[in-house]
């Protein structure tokens, strides 16, 4: 969500000319992010959020759009993608593909309660049955393949510790296929900052460029890694529990899932701690970037491979 390609007032009023949606008033560019561009976008019909795609391309972006567009149609209070005057979500602005979808109420947390965490987990079972008549597939883009292509280009940057610590935990994951947990449709990006609250009560939910088909446990595992995570690394037991009971509460766990939680919060952290560092060593150039420290993530693996977290 950095601004990598800029988009003027005066290119926007003429973009909007082939949707319903009134005049322009106002233009800002959002900052926080990595992958995409994002502008909030005012006009005399209301407010939206266009983005411009620099990775994805035009034939890998219906998957996520009409993700939104199913979920919202199931009640999920996420982005609801506004279809131009040819009935077609996908635009090009710029030279890049473009999409405008409804702006949500609310902003996110710099602290989590446990209150918070049992609404995430609520959403996030919400999010997996609605998904289940989600059509479309998608492998997921930062799993296990982009792990292992990504490595070897980050581990010459590495200090001699972080590169054991890299190939340790790569080692670890190949070991264990999960292939008999409940897979589906995943969010796979649920931090703070793409959940809203308003008043205290979750309005929204944002950011599917990330979505994919996976493991359903994973999805919890991130969420967990940042909502539930203490300063000293580790999972808070109460806020833990408060995300995973409710979630159960609409979509009962496995007895494979319970199992596999310690090894599904390792995963996690390793992807985005891969990431991060990708995204600290070899950035891209744009106006506005938000590249997030990768120790961060490399500390809760660390804590996450020295002890066995409890499943609720």
């Amino acid at each position: 969500m950095s601004v990598f390609t800029t988009v003027t007032p005066e290119q926007l009023s003429a973009w909007l000319k082939n949707y319903s949606l009134g005049t322009l008033n106002g233009l800002q560019g959002i900052a926080a992010g990595i992958e995409n561009t994002n502008y909030f976008v005012d006009t005399t019909h209301g407010r939206y959020v266009l983005t411009l795609f620099e990775k994805l391309g035009a034939d890998e972006l219906p998957f996520y759009i009409n993700l939104m567009a199913h979920l919202a149609s199931h009640g999920i209070p996420c982005p609801d993608p506004i279809a131009n005057l040819q009935n077609h979500f996908l635009g090009e602005l710029n030279g890049k593909p473009a999409c405008i979808v409804t702006r949500l109420e609310g902003t996110d947390l710099e602290k989590a309660s446990s209150n918070h965490c049992a609404e995430v987990g609520a959403l996030l079972a919400d999010m997996h049955l609605a998904g289940q008549t989600y059509p479309a597939k998608m492998e997921n883009p930062r799993g296990t393949r982009w792990w292992n292509a990504t490595a070897p280009q980050l581990l010459p940057l590495l200090s001699p510790v972080d590169a054991q610590l890299l190939r340790e935990e790569l080692r670890f994951q190949s070991l264990h296929r999960n292939q008999d947990l409940p897979r589906g449709v995943i969010h796979a990006d649920l931090f703070r900052d793409n959940v809203l609250f308003r008043e205290n009560a979750l309005s929204g939910v944002i950011d599917f460029y990330f979505a994919c088909n996976d493991v359903l446990l994973y999805d919890l595992a991130i969420a967990a890694n940042d909502w539930c995570v203490t300063a000293s690394y580790e999972l808070d037991p109460e806020r833990a529990h408060a995300l995973l009971s409710t979630y159960h509460a609409e979509r009962p766990f496995t007895e494979s899932e319970r199992a596999a939680w310690p090894v599904m919060l390792r995963a996690a952290a390793l992807r985005f701690w891969v990431s991060r560092l990708y995204d600290f060593h070899l950035p891209r150039l744009g106006e506005l970037t938000h590249a997030k420290d990768p120790d961060h993530f490399r500390n809760i693996l660390k804590r996450h491979a020295s002890s066995k977290p409890d499943f609720m």
